[in-house]
């Protein structure tokens, strides 16, 4: 989502490498591109006119120690304040159940903001890393099939799903969930709410009095990075109406600008919460600030990804795999199929650089694959005997034609994979012989406070 903003902010820090010193001089001029790259990224104009100010403000009291350039000395002034800008340095905000059971959590939100989405994402997320017994439920009866779209997600994350009979009151629907929660001894209760294609007084009517009914230990405001300048009003307009608790940003792996993810936090005066990041329903992260400034700036977010690896990643088989790297025995087709395996669990090749430090994410750039490339790599290999996958070396052109005919694909893209899995057993070889001790050695100073 933040390429654009990215290198932009990236040129105009370029801009500043030849300088000796910072002056009140290039710090304007730098200050100037800046606030450019951010009205281009559709972050709100009062909260740019803010963000700049202070930036220079802090940047022209900057000491620029002898280790720093003024370009390093202004990227740690811009980073503070994008971490400042997006709630400040206390990390992910956890949501609240300190009440007693069920907590009830309210979403509220325009229609197609993923509403509905992000209950059962959210419905996961509590379930399967925080152990809780979750209800859902659907107050939306106007949109047609909301009811069961919710219904539906509730069977595939393993939540239970409150059956409103045939109400049409979100009230009575409201209250009957709770009822059932109560009963049923739920931890979470989830309520969908109904919303619509602008903000309208029924609307709202509608939300505050679900609210009063049912007094939820969190409302959170779900919207849709992709608005631009909309999202600020939006949230604005919930604000004011609901005493919400936090936010979640849906749709932030998509290519929007960012300026939603960059405003919201400000306009709102609530922490962002969560951040959707992809159609899966594994696709809900907290979301961090101060991870989220590191990907901005080009300086990736390796602690985001490590935790998504803890995660996702089958540990005895990785410690298997990690045994034999280090051991020096052979890479060969079945580790690779067992690795793509590895990342399409941590959302594919696509989620795995956006992740990366800009540097590294470019030099890979020629790998990234989408979801279908990814099968048709399992598939050819799955096309090969158990001797070809332990010695690629036998695959010659008969091999390969074999091969090609039972995956359905071409030799060229037979040959494209053997090609990239020579890539990845140098990779395997240089890990097994300290390369990536060596490549860490090289992030270092790339991220604020790393040594």
């Amino acid at each position: 989502m933040f390429d654009t903003l990215t290198n932009r902010l990236a040129g105009v820090l370029k801009t500043l490498r030849g300088e000796a010193r910072l002056t009140e001089s290039n710090i304007q001029d730098a200050m100037r591109e800046v606030r450019m790259a951010l009205l281009e990224a559709d972050v709100a104009l009062p909260v740019v006119r803010d963000f700049i100010g202070r930036v220079r403000e802090k940047a022209l009291g900057q000491d620029v120690l002898t280790s720093l350039t003024p370009g390093q000395a202004v990227v740690g002034v811009v980073y503070r304040e994008l971490v400042e800008l997006m709630g400040g340095s206390e990390g992910a905000s956890a949501l609240n159940f300190s009440v007693q059971p069920p907590a009830i959590i309210l979403m509220a939100g325009l229609q197609g903001s993923g509403k509905t989405t992000s209950s059962g994402k959210l419905a996961r997320l509590l379930k399967e890393q925080m152990r809780k017994k979750v209800l859902l439920a659907s107050a939306d009866v106007y949109r047609p099939a909301a009811i069961e779209q919710l219904r539906l997600l509730a069977q595939q994350v393993g939540a239970d799903f409150y059956e409103a009979a045939d109400s049409k009151d979100p009230l009575t629907i409201a209250r009957g969930a709770l009822g059932f929660a109560k009963t049923h001894f739920h931890d979470v209760l989830i309520v969908d709410t109904a919303g619509r294609l602008t903000i309208d007084q029924a609307m709202m009517d509608e939300i505050r009095a679900l609210h009063a009914a049912l007094n939820p230990i969190e409302t959170l405001f779900v919207v849709d990075s992709m608005q631009g300048q909309d999202a600020i009003n939006t949230a604005k307009a919930f604000s004011e109406a609901l005493p919400l608790t936090g936010v979640i940003l849906t749709k932030l792996d998509g290519d929007a600008r960012g300026g939603a993810a960059l405003s919201v936090r400000q306009i709102t005066g609530k922490p962002i919460k969560f951040a959707g990041v992809g159609e899966k329903l594994n696709g809900i992260e907290a979301f961090h600030p101060d991870r989220m400034a590191s990907r901005i700036l080009g300086m990736g977010d390796v602690l985001s990804l490590v935790e998504e690896a803890h995660r996702t990643v089958d540990r005895d088989e990785a410690e298997k795999f990690a045994k034999k790297v280090k051991s020096g025995k052979g890479f060969d087709l079945e580790d690779f199929k067992s690795q793509i395996g590895q990342m399409r669990k941590m959302g594919g090749m696509s989620s795995l650089m956006d992740k990366l430090p800009a540097q590294f994410a470019q030099a890979a750039q020629g790998a990234q694959m989408d979801e279908s490339a990814v099968r048709r790599l399992e598939g050819i290999i799955n096309s090969m005997t158990p001797q070809e996958r332990a010695k690629p070396e036998l695959i010659k052109a008969s091999r390969k034609r074999r091969i090609a005919t039972g995956a359905g694909v071409t030799v060229q893209e037979v040959n494209r994979l053997l090609n990239q899995f020579e890539q990845a057993q140098k990779l395997m070889k240089m890990m097994a012989k300290g390369g990536m001790a060596k490549m860490m050695r090289n992030m270092r100073g790339m991220l604020p406070g790393m040594r």
